[in-house]
């Protein structure tokens, strides 16, 4: 079986772009199926240059990105549109699949089945952190997921909010997210303790600004406690500043001399930073599943996670972590300061690690991927 891929991030030597979570699953999930004996393909749209390469047995294509002064929403799609169908052709693609984020293919046909996969759209995301949303950007949302053969969702929330918002009828199957927890395993010889980390992109929705503020309060009790902030920083959506700069603004001058910030680094030396965490903080208001939270918690890590929706899918508060109200910071500085002091906290990474392995093993869940890759095949 012939399976691609398109998406707007991949983790690999030739990508410049900004890497998310649709990045880490695509990649995750695509040597997972070459292991497993499937033919994979990958196709990154909107790049600078057009070329071909083979990583890891994947082949990646680099589409260019069609510009032209106004229609570039329309050029750009027929282009790749057209693009993908030559390849489909040539190598005998049996499945397309893409996310659903920005509505890229919105009125594109395929001589394949396409499939999308809701890691959350530019709408889901705007309706949970209460922004304003470009009608546009829902337009072309909904148009993509109408025009899918069959559409998956990674949490039971995320499906459940999408069929809401965009008024949907069509029935939408669940694969939740999964990581190798062979490559992200504990080592715990490397833990710096009173260590937190943050990983991810430095932006208002994944809770950055909630840890500052609960920072300066923990640093006035604990006089070794150290943060880092590994990620690139973002341009907030409210003020227009650096995110990274708010933080600064926020954090006492205590706090900030505790602080440091580490601009983002190569996908595998992530896991050097997360074995080194004493406790992992990702309170994010917005998501649909997160690989962050998978990652961690395969890692063992003691982990502190927001309370929303989909963490009610993954997280188990006081066994796996603890799940809390963002915005709570007293409750914030006190479950860490529990992590961090009380030695019977050790226990939360073990139990998250043997909840990823019992629940969202890659074992499992990849085989629920290729079953349902089969399925839509058969009744295309």
């Amino acid at each position: 079986m012939h399976i691609a891929f398109v998406t707007p991030e991949y983790p690999c030597n030739q990508f410049n772009g900004n890497l998310g979570g649709i990045g880490t699953f695509t990649k995750n999930l695509a040597e997972q199926l070459v292991a497993n004996h499937c033919k994979v393909t990958v196709f990154i749209y909107g790049q600078p240059i057009e070329q071909v390469l083979q990583e890891n047995k994947v082949t990646i294509h680099f589409v260019k990105r069609k510009i032209v002064k106004g229609f570039t929403w329309y050029t750009n799609r027929k282009y790749f549109n057209n693009y993908i169908n030559k390849i489909v052709a040539k190598e005998r693609i049996d499945i397309l699949e893409a996310p659903e984020w920005g509505g890229f293919t919105a009125f594109m046909k395929f001589d394949c089945p396409l499939i999308l996969r809701l890691h959350g759209s530019d709408t889901y995301f705007c309706d949970l952190e209460k922004r304003t949303l470009r009608w546009k950007n829902k337009f072309f949302e909904k148009r993509s997921l109408i025009g899918a053969n069959k559409i998956i969702g990674v949490s039971e929330f995320v499906a459940k909010k999408t069929k809401e918002l965009f008024k949907l009828e069509l029935d939408i199957d669940i694969i939740y997210n999964t990581v190798d927890t062979e490559r992200f395993k504990p080592n715990h010889q490397k833990i710096q303790l009173k260590s937190l980390l943050y990983f991810g992109t430095l932006v208002r929705k994944k809770g950055v600004l909630e840890i500052a503020k609960m920072f300066s309060m923990l640093v006035e009790q604990d006089d070794e406690v150290r943060l880092v902030l590994l990620g690139k920083d973002n341009r907030d959506v409210h003020t227009g500043k650096s995110t990274l700069a708010m933080i600064k603004e926020i954090l006492s001058e205590k706090a900030l001399q505790r602080m440091i910030c580490v601009e983002a680094v190569p996908y595998d030396e992530v896991i050097s930073y997360i074995q080194k965490a004493d406790v992992v903080l990702l309170p994010s208001f917005a998501e649909a599943f997160p690989m962050s939270w998978i990652e961690a918690m395969a890692m063992e890590k003691k982990l502190i996670t927001s309370d929303i929706g989909w963490a009610k899918e993954l997280m188990v508060d006081g066994e796996t972590g603890f799940t809390i109200n963002p915005k709570h910071h007293d409750d914030f500085v006190t479950k860490i300061k529990y992590l961090l002091d009380d030695e019977n906290s050790d226990e939360m990474g073990e139990n998250a690690r043997k909840h990823i392995v019992g629940y969202f093993n890659t074992k499992d869940i990849l085989q629920q991927n290729i079953n349902f890759y089969k399925r839509t095949l058969h009744e295309f």
